[in-house]
């Protein structure tokens, strides 16, 4: 099949024009040398600029990553090297490099050194452990030297492109160069080599708009490749795939077959002239710069070459290049620990002739099949023997391992036991094939259903499909599309019976073959049926189980990977990603069935796969169970205490809930409890909790309502202890302990409200607080401090004192003497006059209206001290009283 590139535009910056770029290979970086004198590094992740920093004030045309170092090297038109650390933007060094503009610049992987070249027709090594001291100078082009490249075989030997149209070989330590290639009508602009391991071979990008393949060992030109129209700038064999990429002055990218050496594809972002790009080994990306940006491209498919056979040990397979190696899962996968990269014994079983775009078992995993340039070939899995090949630009296997069918210039020819047995072509222009219980067609917007034994039409689809996976039974199937998927029941025995008796039928199929059991908003990246839970992975990198309507999550990868299978021997489901690195998840079978039979309603299955789920899996199942509404059995299967609790509390199970937050004894759990135990008026339940979670206000509350005394009195002692006063304060008015709510705010330091309410309610104390707060006054201001009058020194501003004495004795004792039962016969405090009352108990004469009152005399609705002059007597005619009563005079 022709190679599925998928190219896709992973990243665009706009900017002047770019003369250089090179991709970090550890981090999401691209650095970009501007013609403007300016250097950017952009994170392609994040598509921000993540350090910019001007160079000089002419254009800069060469640059690379020293990752060694934390180094950025930049050549500039001043004929300046530079080098700069890229985690502070520090200028590490500089020095004038060459006579003329340099052109490239290249880190040496293991040597310390620096390579440069420049159109002063020299190429320069650079010794940084020497303080970038020339290690030697390199001549031998008559004219510019535009970009040099490392033999990735032979780190001591790069080529050399040149505008004298020859390409140079050269050897580190040698003068001079090793040979010529010769060739190009006009000057070489680009030069790279192949990275895999069979071909010596050199590309080569001009002036005369030919790109050239040349074998560097028999120095000759292999091929050559025409097709741009105008200069090749940029010409590079790409490290993972099987293309040569080249770029020229017309915009175009164009993606040659390096084996076949025909043109892939073609393509232009209208950003005018392309200057130069950049690769990565172990990466599909290409850096491209551009006139009018930079560019970042994915080329290739995303999913790798791999596959699994679920039905033995796990035998697994995969394609590196051309080379197909094999490895037992069972060796590597002792004490495995979730999401660890498992460490596989690796064995090779050779070359395949062509190149594996993909690789797949068929269902019973004794053979496999390649496919890749328009052709396919099967192999037994164990050797990897030929045992069929053709040409075709997609396969696919039946449910029964011995079918198999291909699609091939529009139509589709079916095979059974590698024996064709029908073809057929479909009524709308087939743009891909389906495997499984039936065969799918994708068309334009639609997606249909055959059957593999008569290429009757079983379902037809309006959708805009991506994937079909089938399960084991075909009975289910999950199709994808770009944004959801959708699980569907297929009813065989209805298929059949319509078919037969060719009732139910219309144009779009059986009408009641299919049934769509679920519809998710979930982008699909990879899937695998295990039983009847749907196992996938998304662009957002989650590992999620799908069982009858409910999404379960297994994991959060940290990179995309792809489902291989899953072993039910081991109960783990294996992973891959494109650098064939495997990982593994715990997914016990018995769990599946359980919640497959929980989705069924099968409650009595359910039950006896319950004892055969190991402890540590339950609570994952009571999570489950939970989410499906069946809170009591989620309950009785859970092993987490904190999501016991939880159900204990949605399910009003105090007693359970009161166990539970007795072993984890924690305040939280304790106060959820006790809320509960109010709705349910349990009362002793809800103080005891209360007490434990330390909550006194919801304690206050309840003494209060209920008029428990001794309740109310352990708040007060265990709410000062806690430092929560104004709880101990509420608590203790409301028993009528004012001397502890006077000790409570002197001891709190608050001696105004103190000595206000000592004045009030508890007058033989008012001296002791006005001594205290004379005494704090006094540490912060002595003239404050002596403005404040003690009753006892200036009996002229407390006339009604000596009387408000004997009131605290006369009246201290009703409080407590009076029964609970004659409260309602007791006057409100705020209708009382005291002074009043103890008159009344001890009567004497009154005064005459014009004997002088003073302050004190005068009931005030609050109890400020007056701060007026001493001796300024009032007479009643002074006041404007509504009802001209006066208080009686000592």
């Amino acid at each position: 099949m022709p190679l599925k590139l998928d190219i896709k535009q992973q990243f665009l910056a706009r900017s002047d024009r770019v003369k250089c770029v090179d991709l970090h290979p550890k981090e999401p970086w691209m650095l970009v040398a501007l013609y403007n004198g300016n250097v950017h590094i952009w994170n392609h992740e994040t598509q921000q600029v993540q350090k910019s920093f001007e160079v000089s004030d002419v254009p800069v045309r060469a640059c690379c990553f020293v990752v060694r170092k934390s180094w950025i090297v930049t050549g500039s038109d001043d004929m300046m090297l530079r080098v700069y650390n890229y985690n502070t933007m520090e200028r590490v060094q500089s020095w004038e490099g060459h006579s003329d503009y340099i052109r490239c610049i290249l880190s040496h992987p293991t040597l310390p050194y620096i390579i440069t070249s420049s159109d002063d027709l020299s190429i320069k090594l650079w010794d940084w452990d020497k303080s970038m001291n020339q290690v030697q100078s390199l001549e031998g082009h008559s004219h510019y030297v535009m970009q040099i490249a490392l033999n990735p075989k032979d780190n001591n030997t790069f080529a050399s492109a040149s505008l004298d149209k020859t390409v140079k070989v050269w050897q580190l330590g040698s003068s001079s160069a090793n040979f010529s290639l010769e060739g190009h009508d006009k000057g070489v602009n680009s030069v790279d080599y192949f990275q895999g391991g069979d071909k010596p071979y050199l590309v080569s990008g001009a002036d005369d708009r030919t790109v050239r393949v040349w074998d560097y060992q028999n120095k000759s030109c292999v091929q050559v490749l025409e097709g741009h129209l105008e200069n090749v700038t940029l010409v590079s064999f790409h490290p993972e795939l099987p293309l040569i990429v080249s770029g020229g002055e017309d915009g175009s990218l164009r993606f040659w077959h390096s084996s076949t050496y025909r043109l892939e594809t073609n393509v232009n972002y209208g950003l005018d002239r392309i200057w130069c790009g950049g690769m990565l080994k172990g990466s599909n990306s290409i850096a491209v710069g551009y006139d009018e940006g930079s560019m970042i491209l994915r080329v290739g498919r995303e999913e790798p070459a791999m596959s699994m056979d679920i039905t033995g040990n796990g035998k697994l397979m995969w394609a590196k290049h051309s080379e197909v190696m094999q490895a037992n899962m069972k060796a590597g996968t002792l004490e495995l620990k979730d999401g660890e990269r498992i460490q596989l014994a690796a064995k090779d079983l050779g070359s395949c002739e062509i190149y594996p775009q993909t690789l797949q078992h068929n269902p019973n995993g004794r053979f496999v099949v390649v496919c890749g340039d328009g052709e396919y070939i099967i192999y037994t899995a164990m050797a990897l023997r030929n045992k069929q090949y053709g040409s075709a630009q997609e396969f696919v296997w039946a449910a029964d391992a011995s079918e198999y069918a291909i699609r091939d210039m529009g139509k589709v020819k079916i095979f059974k036991n590698f024996e064709e047995r029908n073809i057929f072509r479909p009524q709308q222009q087939c743009e891909g094939i389906f495997g499984g219980t039936l065969l799918g067609v994708k068309s334009k917007g639609s997606l249909s259903f055959h059957d593999w034994e008569s290429l009757e039409l079983i379902r037809r689809i309006e959708i805009s499909v991506k994937n079909v996976f089938w399960n084991e039974s075909g009975t289910l199937v999950a199709i994808t599309d770009a944004d959801s998927f959708y699980v569907l029941q297929y009813n065989a025995d209805v298929a059949n019976t319509a078919l037969q008796s060719q009732t139910n039928i219309d144009e779009d199929g059986v009408i009641d073959s299919l049934d769509i059991l679920g519809e998710t908003q979930d982008h699909i990246r990879a899937g695998r049926w295990v039983g009847d839970c749907f196992i996938y992975t998304t662009n957002h990198n989650r590992l999620n189980y799908y069982v009858g309507g409910e999404i379960v999550t297994i994991s959060h990868l940290d990179r995309v990977m792809y489902i291989l299978g899953y072993i039910p021997k081991t109960n783990r489901l294996y992973l891959g990603d494109k650098e064939c690195s495997i990982v593994s998840y715990s997914l016990p079978l018995s769990v599946l069935e359980y919640q497959t039979a929980i989705m069924r309603k099968d409650h009595r299955a359910a039950a006896q796969i319950l004892p055969s789920i190991r402890e540590d899996q339950r609570t994952r199942v009571a999570h489950f169970l939970d989410k499906q509404g069946l809170k009591e059995q989620a309950l009785v299967v859970s092993t987490d205490p904190d999501h016991k609790f939880d159900l204990s509390l949605q399910l009003k199970e105090t007693r359970v809930a009161f166990e539970l937050a007795e072993q984890a004894d924690n305040q939280d759990k304790w106060k959820q409890l006790s809320e509960l135990a109010l709705s349910k008026c349990e009362f002793n339940l809800a103080r005891n909790c209360m007490l434990r979670a330390g909550d006194y206000p919801s304690l206050l509350l309840l003494a209060t309502s209920a008029g428990d005394r001794e309740l109310l009195e352990q708040v007060a002692d265990l709410a000062m202890n806690a430092g929560q006063t104004n709880i101990a304060f509420t608590c203790f008015i409301t028993l009528g302990e004012i001397q502890k709510c006077v000790n409570l705010l002197c001891d709190s330091g608050h001696y105004p409200e103190a000595s206000f309410m000592a004045h009030t309610y508890l007058p033989s104390e008012t001296c002791n607080v006005v001594d205290q707060w004379v005494q704090s006054v006094g540490t912060i201001n002595t003239k404050a401090a002596e403005s404040i009058a003690d009753p006892v020194k200036y009996e002229n501003l407390f006339p009604d004192y000596q009387q408000a004495l004997k009131a605290q004795t006369v009246f201290s004792s009703e409080h407590s003497a009076t029964p609970a039962d004659n409260y309602s016969n007791l006057p409100l405090n705020i209708n009382r006059n005291l002074l009043n009352e103890l008159e009344q108990l001890n009567p004497a004469k009154s005064a005459d209206a014009d004997v002088p009152i003073k302050d004190a005399d005068i009931e005030f609705d609050d109890l400020d001290l007056l701060d007026g002059d001493v001796g300024n007597d009032l007479t009643a005619d002074d006041l404007n009283l509504g009802d001209e009563d006066l208080l009686k005079d000592d």
